[in-house]
């Protein structure tokens, strides 16, 4: 009797750990490297458009966005209000490239270098950064983006 319920026991274990290992393999982390790479030309082709409403669209509702030498951004309306006066200030282009991706169904994190550009094409900032995207309404979108420049400071005055 103890080893037919011990069999049981194993087997049952078993079988919970494999359907666990199944859910978890739905998520397929080529395909949100496919969504985040999608996503992020919409956010080149925004800032080339000077769009900063397109821009914090790409946001989801509850995301911060943690830029260099100033308190974190939240919330759209005032993500949209600091993202019109940095492309009025002069940025043309950005070129995101991702150069590592990691996560789960929920929550992908996106590591990589970005470069910014003036209209006259002149470099304006290059650096890296790291996104934390949430998975909104069966969407990957920005949650936590926070980024640095690998220039060195302006000098003190």
């Amino acid at each position: 009797m103890k080893k037919v319920l011990f069999t049981l026991l194993v087997t049952a274990s078993l079988f919970a750990c494999n359907n666990s290992s199944e859910i978890k393999s739905a998520f397929n982390l080529e395909d949100a490297k496919k969504e985040i790479a999608e996503m992020n030309k919409q956010f080149e082709t925004a800032v080339s458009n000077s769009d900063a409403g397109a821009i914090a669209n790409l946001y989801a509702p509850d995301a911060k966005w943690m830029h260099p030498n100033a308190p974190s951004i939240i919330g759209k309306e005032a993500l949209t209000s600091e993202l019109s006066k940095l492309l009025t200030a002069g940025i043309a282009s950005a070129k995101l490239t991702t150069t590592d991706v990691w996560g789960d169904e929920n929550y992908v994190t996106e590591e990589g270098t970005f470069v910014l550009n003036a209209k006259d094409g002149s470099q304006i900032d290059i650096g890296k950064y790291l996104i934390l995207w949430k998975r909104v309404d069966g969407k990957l979108m920005f949650f936590r983006d926070m980024f640095s420049s690998d220039l060195p400071p302006a000098p003190v005055k």
